[in-house]
């Protein structure tokens, strides 16, 4: 669905877009349940790693996440490759 990593000074990544829409799902949907996931799997791995309350963890992601979506501290660039499926 989603890699990203971080080269060169920025973030890198490859989205599989179509994925659920091509299986009868909900596009949007599907993808935030996908996020939300991934979130409770960091703040997982927080408590875990560090010992920090998982709720603590998901309130600071969310509070970070919505701050850079309104305020972003940088451009998204880049291209959507059609295809490949």
């Amino acid at each position: 669905m989603l890699n990203a990593w971080i080269a060169e000074k920025g973030q890198h990544c490859t989205i599989n877009i179509g994925h659920w829409e091509g299986r009868g799902h909900d596009e949007v949907s599907s993808w935030g349940i996908f996020l939300a996931d991934t979130i409770r799997h960091i703040a997982n791995a927080m408590r875990d790693e560090y010992g920090k309350a998982t709720p603590d963890t998901i309130a600071g992601l969310l509070k970070a996440l919505h701050g850079e979506l309104h305020d972003p501290t940088s451009d998204a660039r880049g291209e959507f490759a059609h295809g490949g499926n």
